[in-house]
């Protein structure tokens, strides 16, 4: 490796910063160009915003509040009784006089009568005498329709419908009602329409109220949001509703507040806040716009027109209109005042009014607070970066699961937020921002991932197992770059008498026989999944427990020191050349990294434990052991076969340090032969340590008897220390350490 790839913290450190600082400035510039877009309305994805809205009604639809509303229906059924639409004003004159004897509160009409009735007598006469024909009447000729109809009017609490447009410039007539501000007057913030349609002059004189009943056009024709009060002609006028809700009341005026009234905070542009009708007090948007909740009105009285030209039928309705807001409109088919809403398809534009004034009855308000366009960028903000930070952090895998799961929280906030408050809060452009923001790091984020993970398999690849190199290229991060102290296991082997061997083999032979032996010590080390440090020569360190985790590190160890013996055994069964070897192993804290300059580097560890370690291997040569190992390696694989060899206090340290021998796996300990050998030696190190220099030759020779060939090394040191102390007795206060003179 060289400078130009490496450094101290490593090329692994610096792909890992690189793909942080790519995906945070790509991921960053997506997000704000989303949000930007999408909140200015260039990106179409507010069309999908009233279908968010509609779905959360047909799941919750409101619970009707049971307001005092009946609908009278100019039905199929009352048209094929009465004859075709329109009717003679004089039986619309006979329903409304119908309806004020059975008590109204108020009657609107969901109809516009613009034009003179051509079924009056006093108009078929005059046509009669245009057309050179002769009429006389007996008596005194009979009244206009129109006229008497508007006499009907004015003896009942009529509210004639009109319809408000832009498509006409046909003078509207002056409003019925008051109207009262709080702030300014809104006929300087609200869109303003040109004209549109009224009822006859005698008509709109005689009602006691005016309401227009036509419904702004949307994108897709649905009714979701209508105007409280428009502006047209430099007027303002109530909707049909609302004039319905004034009359029933009998209130004098409409109170509207904006956004600069007292106690109001104005967000930099001025509209209305809410409307005031009698002892209701509505919300609406900054144009008057108020969101219908539909609830179907199951329970609602609907009477067929026809019915109120019976005075029998119509009697048996009467608790249903005594006291009640009445609106006559039509269901049929062919007058085509039916309306797709979030809840229906075909629904009468009269259920529709009748849905709000029983809406603002119960109070179930949908509202669109003005902070809710902050609110919804601020969210795609913040879920935006959110979702920068699972990419940044986390793999393609992750980022999945993250952005699902924001979307799915901005989804239920939203939710969350309408069905508890009635709060309408878009979650389109949080949740779009997410997927967007996705759709662009996720492929980066792939090519960036399959570049790390070929470094990692190509730089841990030599030294670490398979299994582990596949585990670090899945979770980069695992690797803490640049040094980490962590719980190692380490070890050391050396061939015993290399360097006397090497004297004497040619070169080609030597390496042979070192590459022979080191690549199934290899093996075993990486099926016990040990990180290799390094080779020296025809010794090798390894570690375990980093750079990935493992819980039973101390116990792997071990294992492979049993099988590189094992493997040795039988690679000597094949050689004219015996081999012979030390394996020294400790576990404690090291700092493990990688280490090195900016011209070369490797993943290593240091630390006392490491060198104790190197101790301790150094220390099988002198014991003629094949295995030593330290009093933490042994507690971190008790059911292993363990004998303790000695207190020794190494080179470099003032401690003493127990060291043991390992003889085999956890078959060998439970064997009876090893429980034996185990107690029995056990007894020679304790009287060897109280200086029971006759106790401690009884066990040496029971243990000459039953100890495996391995030991004999071990027990002539111990016969040798006996006779010494015979000859110089040891000191009072004798702690039997031995101290070693060399590394």
């Amino acid at each position: 490796m060289t400078a130009d790839d490496a450094s101290p913290r490593g090329r692994q450190s610096r792909s890992v910063r690189r793909r942080s600082l790519l995906l945070w400035l790509f991921g960053l510039a997506v997000l704000a160009g989303f949000v930007l877009l999408g909140s200015s309305g260039v990106l179409p994805i507010q069309r999908l915003t009233p279908l968010v809205f509609d779905a959360y009604q047909r799941l919750h639809p409101r619970v009707e509040a049971g307001a005092p509303v009946t609908v009278v229906d100019i039905d199929e059924a009352s048209i094929a009784e009465l004859g075709q639409w329109p009717w003679s004003r004089s039986t619309i004159a006979t329903m409304t006089d119908r309806l004020g004897e059975l008590g109204a509160a108020a009657i609107a009409f969901d109809v516009v009568f613009p034009e003179p009735d051509r079924t009056s007598l006093a108009q078929v006469a005059r046509e009669l005498e245009r057309a050179g024909a002769s009429v006389s009447f007996p008596g005194s000729a009979p009244p206009e329709n129109d006229q008497l109809l508007a006499d009907t009017f004015a003896r009942n609490p009529v509210i004639a419908g009109i319809v408000i447009s832009s498509e006409t410039a046909t003078t509207l007539p002056e409003p019925k009602g008051g109207f009262a501000f709080g702030g300014t007057d809104p006929r300087r913030y609200l869109p303003a329409f040109t004209g549109g349609v009224s009822n006859l002059p005698p008509l709109t004189a005689a009602a006691t109220g005016m309401g227009f009943f036509s419904f702004p056009p949307s994108a897709d024709g649905v009714v979701r949001v209508i105007p409280l009060v428009s502006s047209a002609q430099g007027n303002l006028y109530p909707s049909l509703g609302v004039e319905a809700l004034r009359i029933a009341q009998g209130a004098r005026s409409i109170t509207i507040r904006s956004t600069d009234a007292s106690g109001e905070i104005s967000g930099g542009s001025l509209g209305m806040t809410a409307l005031r009708v009698g002892d209701f007090e509505v919300p609406t948007g900054a144009d008057g716009e108020f969101w219908v909740y539909f609830s179907g009105l199951p329970s609602m009285a609907t009477l067929p027109a026809a019915m109120l030209l019976d005075p029998e039928r119509s009697a048996a309705m009467a608790e249903r209109i005594a006291g009640h807001i009445v609106l006559i409109g039509t269901s049929a088919v062919g007058l085509r005042d039916l309306v797709p809403t979030p809840l229906d398809a075909s629904l009468p534009g009269v259920r529709v009014h009748a849905e709000i004034i029983d809406q603002i009855f119960g109070g179930a308000l949908l509202t669109r607070p003005d902070w809710a366009n902050g609110a919804e960028i601020a969210a795609a903000v913040l879920l935006g970066l959110l979702l920068l930070v699972a990419a940044q952090r986390g793999g393609a895998v992750v980022t999945a699961a993250s952005t699902l799961l924001l979307v799915v929280a901005a989804v239920a906030l939203s939710w969350t937020a309408f069905k508890e408050a009635g709060l309408l809060i878009d979650p389109i452009l949080p949740a779009g921002t997410v997927l967007a923001v996705f759709a662009a790091v996720i492929p980066l984020l792939l090519l960036l991932t399959d570049r790390e993970k070929q470094f990692v398999r190509g730089a841990f690849g030599r030294y670490l197992s398979p299994t582990l190199v596949e585990r670090l290229a899945d979770n980069p991060e695992a690797l803490k770059l640049g040094g980490e102290i962590r719980e190692l296991s380490v070890m050391f082997t050396d061939i015993r008498g290399f360097t006397s061997l090497s004297e004497k083999l040619a070169p080609d032979e030597l390496t042979a026989l070192l590459n022979g032996f080191l690549t199934p010590m290899t093996d075993v080390l990486l099926r016990q999944e040990a990180t290799i440090d390094k080779y020296m020569g025809d010794a090798i360190m390894a570690f375990w427990n980093a750079p990935l985790d493992s819980a039973d590190h101390r116990r792997r160890a071990c294992l492979a020191a049993l099988d590189m013996l094992a493997v040795l055994n039988r690679l000597n069964a094949d050689r004219t050349v015996k081999l012979k070897m030390g394996i020294g192993l400790n576990a404690g804290p090291a700092l493990v990294g990688n280490l090195g300059s900016d011209q070369r580097f490797s993943y290593s560890a240091i630390g006392d434990t490491v060198n104790l370690a190197s101790r301790v291997e150094g220390l099988t040569k002198g014991y003629g052991l094949a295995v030593l190992v330290t009093e933490a390696m042994r507690a971190g694989a008790p059911d292993l076969a363990f004998l303790e060899v000695d207190l020794v206090r190494v080179v470099g340290r003032t401690e003493p340090v127990p060291i043991f021998t390992l003889l085999g796996d956890a078959s060998v300990a439970r064997s009876e032969a090893f429980r034996a050998l185990g107690e029995a030696h056990a007894r020679l190190i304790a009287a060897y340590r109280s200086a029971d220099l006759a106790a401690a030759e009884g066990h040496l020779v029971s243990l000459r008897a039953i100890a495996p060939q391995e030991l004999a090394a071990l027990y002539d040191i111990y016969s040798a220390r006996l006779a010494d102390l015979r000859q110089s007795p040891p000191p009072v206060g004798w702690d039997g350490v031995y101290t070693a003179k060399e590394k």
